[in-house]
C-alpha cells in the first residue's frame, strides 16, 4: 500500500483524517496563496489544493506515495474572505456575514506520480445576525485569528450558524466523504485499527 502524507499545518484537518483512522505523515509545504486576476472562487480553491498537494510530492522520493493537499475558502456575493488580518477585519467580516447564507468551499487534492486529482465541495452556511459586542468577544476568545471567514464552526463560533446545507466536515476543513472516495481510488486505507 502507498504510504499518504498530508501537506497541511491545519491541526483540523490532521484531526479528521485522523478521526476515519487513516494512517499519514505530516508535510510542511509554502506556497503563495495569493488569487490571480480574476479568478473565481471555486478556481481559486481547487489551485491551492492541488498546488498543496504538488509541493509536498515535490519534497518526497517514494515513487509510490500519495500526497493529500486541500484549502477551504469562505465566500460572501464571489468574495473571498480569508484569514483576518486584525481585530478589525475580523469584525467586519462577522458582521458582513451577520443574518445572511455564505458559501464554504474546501477543495481537496490527492496526487502522485501518476498524476493529480481534485475534487470540490461548496457548503451553504447561514448565520443569525450578530451583535458588535459579541463579535468583539468571539475577536477576544483567539478562535477568529487563523480562521478563513474569521469563524471556526466547530469551535464557538458554532453559536452564530443558524443552518447549513452541506458538509459539515468540509466547512471544518476536509470534505471526509470526498477524501474518503480518493483514497479509495488510490488504494489507500482508511478505518485502520491501530488509529481508531
Amino acid at each position: 500500500m502507498p504510504a499518504l502524507f498530508l501537506a497541511s499545518a491545519s491541526p483540523r484537518r490532521r484531526e479528521l483524517l485522523t478521526q476515519i483512522g487513516v494512517p499519514f505523515s505530516l508535510l510542511t509545504v509554502s506556497i503563495d496563496e495569493t488569487p490571480s486576476a480574476a479568478e473565481l472562487p471555486d478556481a481559486y480553491v481547487q489551485r491551492l489544493a492541488r498546488e498543496k498537494a504538488l509541493a509536498g510530492l515535490s519534497l518526497i522520493d517514494d515513487d509510490s506515495a500519495c500526497v493529500l493537499g486541500a484549502d477551504t475558502t469562505v465566500v460572501l456575493d464571489q468574495q473571498l474572505l480569508g484569514k483576518p488580518a486584525d481585530k478589525a477585519d475580523a469584525l467586519a467580516m462577522l458582521q458582513a456575514l451577520s443574518g445572511r447564507e455564505h458559501q464554504v468551499m474546501t477543495a481537496v487534492a490527492l496526487a502522485n506520480r501518476s498524476g493529480c486529482v481534485v475534487r470540490l465541495v461548496t457548503s451553504r452556511v447561514r448565520f443569525r445576525p450578530i451583535r458588535l459586542d459579541e463579535a468583539e468577544a468571539y475577536w477576544a476568545s483567539g478562535e477568529p485569528r487563523d480562521k478563513a471567514g474569521s469563524y471556526a464552526i466547530q469551535g464557538w463560533g458554532a453559536i452564530f450558524v443558524s443552518a447549513l446545507e452541506g458538509s459539515y466536515s468540509a466547512v471544518v476543513g476536509l470534505p471526509l466523504c470526498e477524501t474518503a472516495q480518493l483514497l479509495d481510488a488510490y488504494g489507500l486505507r482508511y478505518w485502520c485499527k491501530s488509529l481508531v
